[in-house]
């Protein structure tokens, strides 16, 4: 589960999340839960979105 990225959503919804950045919610559920690496260009899209540095997703890998 990646803690982080649920803290940074806040109140906004998954859904809306994905919307913003043109994913299905599934899609953006599985790369919250961890279950699912984004790729660079994914990650670069919810970095911008969300406000965080892409390169996040791949600390620690």
């Amino acid at each position: 589960m990646r803690d982080w990225l649920v803290e940074i959503r806040g109140p906004k919804s998954q859904y809306k999340v994905a919307e913003e950045i043109g994913i299905a919610q599934s899609t953006y559920a599985s790369i919250e839960t961890g279950s699912r690496r984004p790729s660079v260009e994914m990650a670069k899209r919810i970095g911008k979105a969300m406000g965080f540095e892409w390169t996040r997703f791949y600390e620690g890998a």
